[in-house]
């Protein structure tokens, strides 16, 4: 893998995915981890979060979109757990979507869309596609996964532009770094278990501290993955700009045990009025046997699959 033999002092990188903290987001990555957590909070902590988040010092600068990447399909389910069974190791997300033209105040209703591949580097509806390096067949994982739409869903902020998803560390394919795609969209609404209408506001992706990938790619499922892993300095889309590019603040669930799980935090600040294309700069060159971003002709473009289940 590459970077295998790392510099051990913490790097400035590395300090920012700990804390949470850049420049850009101007002490707004830290209310948002705050927020992050007030599922369940009273009206006043709420508002206290919101207060805090719009009078910050600067407000977050929008994040850079990007493209939507070759594997994307339509329909996916409203759901807080994704993996279908798929195995790896544990990943919660807790991501807040606020206003980055007014004040960076929450938005309740925003609906966030995920998608990733599984810890051998497949993504539903393209398992045929070759991850690059030494992988067993995606079937070969033992999984109930419908191979047409594990690991993809959304949910619908709360009152505090607040959600959540239940889902594994993503694995990598050649020459692409780990990450997580991601469209904010607004003003559609949940019907028949997905989310029509609207727009998209935000097309982005997140990533993964190396130190802490490369960790979690020695243990099962992963390391049966073998190869050359590109880390974040050699990422063609990541651009080193910390929370503001998508980098996510990472909590490990147990120190001394990677594979009990991580929680990640991120804020999304959006502009509710504009209209991303999901044709961003960047993306990568897909592997050499990857389609082209036209799903296989069996795989639902409007609509959930029947065979997994939703929820909320």
């Amino acid at each position: 893998m590459t970077g295998n033999h790392r510099d051990k002092t913490i790097t400035r990188r590395r300090a920012i995915a700990v804390t949470g903290g850049t420049v850009a987001a101007g002490g707004l990555a830290v209310a948002g981890y705050q927020s992050a957590f007030a599922d369940d909070a009273t009206t006043a902590d709420a508002t206290a979060s919101a207060s805090a988040i719009s009078t910050g010092s600067e407000c977050m600068t929008l994040m850079t979109s990007v493209t939507e990447g070759p594997y994307y399909l339509d329909g996916a389910l409203v759901r807080k757990d994704i993996t279908e069974g798929k195995s790896g190791v544990p990943l919660t997300l807790r991501l807040t979507v606020v206003d980055a033209t007014d004040g960076c105040t929450p938005v309740p209703g925003a609906a966030v869309e995920i998608w990733h591949c599984d810890a051998w580097g497949y993504y539903s509806g393209y398992t045929t596609a070759n991850p690059g390096g030494s992988a067993p067949a995606e079937s070969e994982d033992g999984s109930t996964a419908d191979d047409r739409t594990y690991l993809r869903g959304y949910q619908i902020a709360n009152g505090n532009g607040v959600v959540k998803f239940e889902t594994i560390f993503p694995g990598w394919y050649t020459p692409r770094t780990c990450h997580i795609h991601v469209k904010v969209h607004t003003g559609g609404e949940k019907e028949d278990g997905t989310y029509e209408g609207g727009k998209v506001n935000y097309t982005g992706q997140f990533f993964f501290d190396d130190t802490v990938a490369e960790e979690i790619f020695t243990l099962e499922p992963y390391s049966r993955h073998s190869g050359s892993y590109t880390t974040l300095d050699n990422d063609m889309v990541y651009d080193g700009g910390g929370a503001s590019s998508g980098l996510l603040t990472l909590e490990a669930v147990h120190k001394k045990d990677p594979s009990k799980g991580y929680k990640g935090f991120l804020t999304l600040g959006i502009d509710p009025d504009a209209e991303s294309t999901g044709a961003g700069s960047g993306g990568g060159t897909p592997p050499s046997d990857a389609p082209t971003g036209t799903p296989p002709s069996d795989v639902p473009t409007g609509s959930a699959s029947p065979s997994a289940s939703a929820s909320s």
